[in-house]
This record gives C-alpha cells, sequence and structure tokens, in this order.
C-alpha cells in the first residue's frame, strides 16, 4: 500500500491557506495531489481543470473531480462566485492571457491563490548577463522547448493584481525548499501569492 503522498513546497502553502470544508476549483490542476489533501486533510469539496489525458486519468483513479479542459478558453463553465478559494499553481506563465484568467479566477471566487517560478531570482539574471536563457530546478526548459511564455518578477505580480483591482492578502516565497525573508526578489525561485478582488 501506498503512502501518502509528500505536496510539493507551493501546494504546502497554499493548502496552509485554504479554510476547512470550503469550495476550491484547482486550475491546472495535474495528478489532482491538491485537492486529494484538501479532502483528505480539510474536508474540502473540489474540482480540478486539466488538460493533460494522463493527469485527468491520474484524478479519476483518485477519484478527483476533474474537468478536462484549455484554460486559455476561459472558465465559462462556472459561476460567479462558485468557489471559496480557486488556484492556479505554477500554470500563470503558461497561459496566453495571464490577466484574462486573473480576471476569471476573480470573478468564480472570493480568494485566489497563484505561484510561479521568480524570473527576477538572482541566477537567471546572471545566466542572461552570460547570454544565455535560464535553465533551473524551477524554469528547467531550454528557450526552444518551453511551455513558459509569460515570466515574471515578484514585482511584476504585484502591479497587474493592483492594475486589476485585486488585494494581496499573502505572499510566501521559496528557494531550495526554504522560506525567504531576506532580498526576496532577488533570492525567491518560486512564490505563492494569495489575493481577494477589492
Amino acid at each position: 500500500m501506498k503512502g501518502p503522498k509528500s505536496l510539493r513546497i507551493d501546494l504546502q502553502q497554499i493548502a496552509d491557506w485554504v479554510r476547512p470544508e470550503s469550495r476550491v476549483l484547482d486550475l491546472g490542476c495535474g495528478d489532482g495531489a491538491l485537492l486529494a489533501h484538501l479532502r483528505e486533510h480539510k474536508q474540502c469539496r473540489g474540482y480540478g481543470v486539466e488538460i493533460s489525458d494522463d493527469h485527468v486519468a491520474e484524478c479519476v483513479r483518485s477519484g478527483i473531480n476533474v474537468i478536462q479542459a484549455n484554460l486559455d478558453a476561459g472558465l465559462r463553465m462556472f459561476a460567479d462566485a462558485m468557489f471559496d478559494t480557486v488556484v492556479l499553481s505554477q500554470t500563470l506563465q503558461a497561459m496566453h492571457n495571464a490577466e484574462g484568467i486573473l480576471r476569471e479566477m476573480a470573478r468564480v471566487a472570493r480568494q485566489g491563490v497563484v505561484s510561479f517560478p521568480n524570473f527576477g531570482h538572482w541566477k537567471h539574471a546572471v545566466s542572461l548577463l552570460a547570454g544565455r536563457m535560464p535553465v533551473t530546478r524551477d524554469i528547467p526548459y531550454q528557450w526552444y522547448d518551453t511551455p513558459n511564455i509569460h515570466l515574471c518578477t515578484l514585482k511584476d505580480f504585484e502591479v497587474l493584481t493592483a492594475k486589476l483591482g485585486m488585494n494581496i492578502t499573502g505572499r510566501a516565497v521559496f528557494a531550495n525548499g526554504s522560506s525567504v525573508t531576506v532580498l526576496p526578489a532577488l533570492r525567491a525561485a518560486l512564490a505563492v501569492y494569495r489575493f481577494e478582488t477589492r
């Protein structure tokens, strides 16, 4: 029998921010690990949206409610304020319309949580100064095969959420599996933000 899966550090932070017994929508839910964790540990009811056939099959095997859809098409299948929390973990940078998906998140839930790799990390700057696009654990692709089309820094994300009228209510930043408190804009490899609509 398999033991419980440990969550990625950003998913653990997201789980900590989700209230027990709430309704959760996980966009780009992958294998459903976050939703399974929230169901088991916080008695949350949730849905996932995922495009990958393999991940959808894994969700179904785990008893996760999942809809196979392309997030770039929007969230028309969900009513306004249908969820308490909507999650977009390490998917924002792959969206064709990052602003549009954030607006849709604000429409379908009271609270949104987004995680993304921080392109402002010092290693990325060093790589660019050396004339190469960065390849790291959090951005593990070569320039020619990356799904990432909208890389951003912590400040870029904060400016965009302010433009969209969203109020940031939490931020956690990480590097090498640990929380970063000093010089987060340069030292954090991964960011997690929680926001609400103003």
